[in-house]
């Protein structure tokens, strides 16, 4: 990449978006489709499914970086792709929600906050895994990233309990939110495709089509965006964090705005939150790959983006409790409280960065 101009750097760069939006869109509406068919949709098999299919630029990304030797790269995606995310709730808030009320009044329910714990739980790992000795591992494994993974394992599971109910009023669920279950939206997807004469085999064949897309772009935005910005004066935290981290979130935001136009908004919630769950997992993949524990390694930009993705998941998660009636610039209160600490919370970064 480096013998490349920039504008055909940027150029890959931004061709390698816009299959990443395509083919992540086309990856999660059949990951659903598969799921629905397969009858994986509340399974653990199922959940392991779908937050590897909907994390795939992510991974591409970690698997490129790891083996260059940019674990800062890795990293950053990686933690500062959890903050971004969870502002693309913000974005879901603003334009998805009919009828107009604020995204976490609709979709308020206990399991949501459950999954946003799970995330904060994950994260409060990663920063204590910071904190060990670089020379405790063995086999290519690190005490830290094999215990996220075990974490999560044990969180989907937990999770996957509460779906079948929680010994609470309605379910868990708050009065007044979603008349529809959670999780309808991906039995209409399926419907739509047995409309159209998608058979299960097509839905497969599509599948590793738009998997083995998302992979290859997902190393092309890596390489070519981490040269371009470079060349910019973006250091590799900074651009992990930000430029990275939006462009791999492109899936994210049109799989949410579906579901939210489907009335689906507990499953666009979930989705971030466990999308957001599962990126720290890939550091058990970064260290296996790498040879050596990555989050020893971590700087104070990495710990700072950590403490950034516990704040923001708080904030949804305070919102899924007390359901905000009112909204502002068409958003409410708790969105608007996101996006304020994370545009602090990045210029803060760009000092520690420089």
């Amino acid at each position: 990449m480096g013998s490349l101009s920039s504008p055909v750097l940027l150029l890959l760069f931004a061709a390698s978006a816009a299959v990443i939006w395509y083919a992540g869109v086309k990856l999660s509406d059949h990951t659903d489709v598969l799921a629905e068919r397969l009858h994986l949709g509340t399974a653990l098999g199922g959940l392991i499914l779908l937050a590897i299919a909907t994390n795939l630029p992510e991974i591409a990304i970690t698997i490129s970086a790891a083996l260059a030797g940019r674990l800062d790269v890795a990293v950053g995606n990686i933690l500062g792709g959890i903050a971004l995310q969870t502002v693309v709730l913000a974005i879901l808030d603003a334009a998805g929600v009919r009828p107009r009320a604020p995204l976490t009044r609709l979709a308020a329910s206990l399991q949501l906050v459950l999954e946003g714990a799970l995330v904060v739980v994950v994260l409060a790992v990663v920063v204590m895994g910071t904190q060990l000795s670089p020379g405790l591992h063995a086999a290519r494994l690190a005490p830290a990233s094999l215990a996220i993974a075990v974490i999560w394992l044990i969180g989907l599971m937990l999770l996957n309990r509460a779906d079948r109910g929680l010994p609470w009023r309605e379910g868990g669920d708050a009065p007044d939110s979603q008349p529809e279950p959670r999780g309808h939206s991906r039995g209409k997807k399926e419907k739509a495709a047995t409309d159209q004469g998608i058979r299960t085999g097509r839905a497969a064949l599509i599948f590793g089509a738009a998997a083995l897309a998302t992979l290859v772009a997902g190393v092309v935005i890596e390489r070519s965006g981490e040269e371009f910005f470079a060349r910019q004066g973006l250091s590799g935290v900074l651009f992990g964090a930000t430029v990275l981290a939006a462009a791999t979130s492109l899936p994210e935001i049109s799989t949410g705005l579906t579901s939210t136009k489907l009335g689906d908004y507990q499953l666009a919630i979930s989705d971030i939150f466990g999308g957001n769950a599962f990126l720290p997992v890939l550091f058990l993949l970064a260290t296996v790959i790498s040879g050596k524990p990555v989050l020893p390694a971590a700087h104070d930009t990495d710990i700072y983006l950590t403490a950034l993705g516990i704040i923001l998941t708080v904030v949804y998660m305070a919102g899924l409790v007390f359901r905000p009636r009112r909204q502002y610039a068409r958003m409410g209160i708790d969105s608007i409280t996101a996006i304020v600490i994370y545009l602090i919370g990045i210029a803060g970064l760009a000092t520690i960065a420089t």
